[in-house]
């Protein structure tokens, strides 16, 4: 990762808590609604979760059979990074790095998220698009397949973050219960809540 090179940026103001958005990142039950050209690519029920620890959290996802990548039409342009197995070079990994990254790994590009909250109900995020050096030398390089793919699928998951924060800040707001497949969300809430009550620091936001 660190031979790679910074290709394109876009920084995205959500109306959002920054808890939200690393829940929402962490959780792809919403996948087959809110991102069909997703699910399309890389099934939701798919890959497995890792524990959660106090320095990271995430997972893998495979890729469909016949998806070489994630990108606007699954098709790869570029180069595949060296030294992949053959079982890497089907998977894309995500990983929150606490406390406020969010590391996506494909076969080809490297996608990291940088959070900034500003506000209990806004998160400024910078979110970079990472290739490598010998890719972004070569005449016509052009990363507009997998920007444009996940602009798409980033914005959908910023709305419904910014849905959650309203039905959130509602008085009438009841909590729900966790499915059996939110382990990582249930694992985090208690993260927060430990850190909270061990250091004495209230939770403001």
């Amino acid at each position: 990762m660190a031979d790679l090179r910074l290709g394109h940026r876009i920084v995205y103001d959500v109306q959002a808590n920054w808890k939200l958005i690393i829940q929402n990142y962490n959780e792809c039950l919403h996948c087959p609604n809110l991102h069909p050209a997703l699910n399309k690519l890389s099934h939701y029920l798919s890959g497995e979760n890792e524990p959660l620890t106090t320095t990271f959290m995430g997972g893998r996802m495979d890729l469909q059979p016949g998806v070489d990548t994630l990108s606007m039409d699954g098709t790869c342009p570029r180069s595949i990074f060296p030294g992949l197995s053959a079982e890497d070079a089907r998977r894309v990994y995500y990983y929150c790095i606490f406390p406020n990254m969010m590391l996506s790994l494909h076969p080809d590009y490297m996608l990291t998220h940088t959070l900034w909250p500003m506000a209990p109900d806004r998160t400024v995020n910078v979110c970079e698009w990472h290739f490598q050096p010998s890719e972004l030398a070569r005449p016509g390089f052009d990363p507009a397949d997998c920007v444009e793919f996940w602009d798409m699928t980033n914005k959908q998951d910023w709305y419904v973050c910014e849905l959650s924060q309203a039905g959130i800040s509602s008085p009438a707001y009841v909590p729900g219960p966790y499915s059996n497949r939110e382990d990582l969300l249930y694992a985090f809430d208690r993260f927060i809540v430990d850190f909270h009550s061990h250091t004495g620091q209230p939770i403001k936001g």
